[in-house]
This record gives C-alpha cells, structure tokens and sequence, in this order.
C-alpha cells in the first residue's frame, strides 16, 4: 500500500488507514519536503511498481486527475471508523470519507472524490469524479455535483441543486440555484463572480 502525495492531506489519509490497521509502505511524491509522516518514508516518484494499492493523497482535485489518469495503480477506498456510511450508497475507487462525515442512502459517489471532516452528503446525491467536500459542508437531497468541483468548507447546499463541472463553490456560502460549469460562486444567497476558462 502506497499514498501518491506527501501534503497535509496526506497526514489525514495515513491517519484513516493506520486507524484501520492498514500497513503503508511508501509516501511517493515528486517534489518532496519532508523525509517521512508518522514514521512512513517519503520517497521521490521512482521506479513505481504499477501493481501496489493506492491512493491518491493530494487535495487538489485536478491534480488528482491527472495522477490517476497517469499511474494505473489500483485505487482503494479510505473511510474513517468515526465516518457514518449507508450500506446503500456507492463508493468510487480512490475515494476518502473523513472522520464524522455522514452518507446517506441511495448516494453515489465518484472516483478519488474526497468527503472531508463532518460533511453530509444526503439521500440521493450524486458527486462525480475528483470532487471535494469540505469539512462542514452539506449537501441536501438530490444534489449533483460535476467532475472536479470543490464545495467549499461550510457550504450549504439546497435539495435537487445541480453543480456543474469544475465549479468552485466558496467557503460559507448558500446555494439554492443551480451552479454552470466552471463557475466561482460565493454568498449568501450565492453568485457566480467569475467563470474559469479550464481546458479539460
């Protein structure tokens, strides 16, 4: 077992997987700072054997795409022992449920998503590929989210909102309409304030 990444997302993953006994041999990283996190060495990305378990430990959800769609490793799931998921939810490869966050039924969620510290992800949502939750945020039911947004920490989402892709919803605010493709929103209620121009 490997993390890809040596950020401090990557101390809150080894925490999970040491939390459930999981044994990781290596951080791999490819500028790295630090020689080792809780006692795992920190290694520069060399002579990856393709064939170990992985995850992907960096916040940046575009980055994060890029590492998956680079290195075919295979991908596991990290959920923290405190995290409350519904055994009829759905859970993409790659993915990590911090501690506290709460699943709800009949949730699918992506590939290397990230579900941070205390978020909620209610009944019926559906988050797409290399999206992040932040810590505190909720979403309400029949929320969608598109590949590669970021709810921002304490966020608020009302039920049946559609958010686009690689959208960037800011800290604290309150969204009750839908959100375009890679829109920044912020408030309350929320307002795009500008549109990326990503090439995805």
């Amino acid at each position: 077992m490997i993390l890809f990444g040596a950020s401090g997302h990557s101390k809150v993953v080894l925490d999970i997987l040491i939390s459930k006994g999981v044994k990781v041999n290596t951080i791999l990283d490819d500028d790295p700072q630090t020689k080792e996190i809780f006692g795992v060495e920190v290694k520069k990305t060399l002579g990856i054997d393709r064939n170990d378990t992985a995850i992907i430990s960096i916040g940046n959800n575009m980055t994060r795409k890029i590492i998956s769609e680079k290195y075919n490793f295979e991908y596991v799931i990290a959920v923290h022992p405190n995290a409350a998921v519904s055994e009829f939810s759905k859970i993409g490869c790659g993915t990590v449920i911090m501690a506290n966050a709460s699943i709800n039924p009949d949730v699918k969620i992506g590939k290397h998503c990230i579900v941070n510290t205390g978020a909620v992800i209610e009944h019926d949502c559906i988050l797409e590929d290399y999206v992040h939750v932040s810590p505190n945020a909720s979403l309400a039911g029949n929320v969608s989210v598109g590949e590669g947004s970021h709810i921002g920490i304490g966020a608020a989402v009302i039920q049946g909102i559609k958010i686009g892709k690689w959208a960037t919803i800011g800290a604290g605010t309150v969204i009750i309409n839908n959100v375009p493709d890679f829109a920044t929103i912020v408030g309350n209620p929320g307002k795009v304030i500008k549109i990326k121009d990503l090439k995805i």
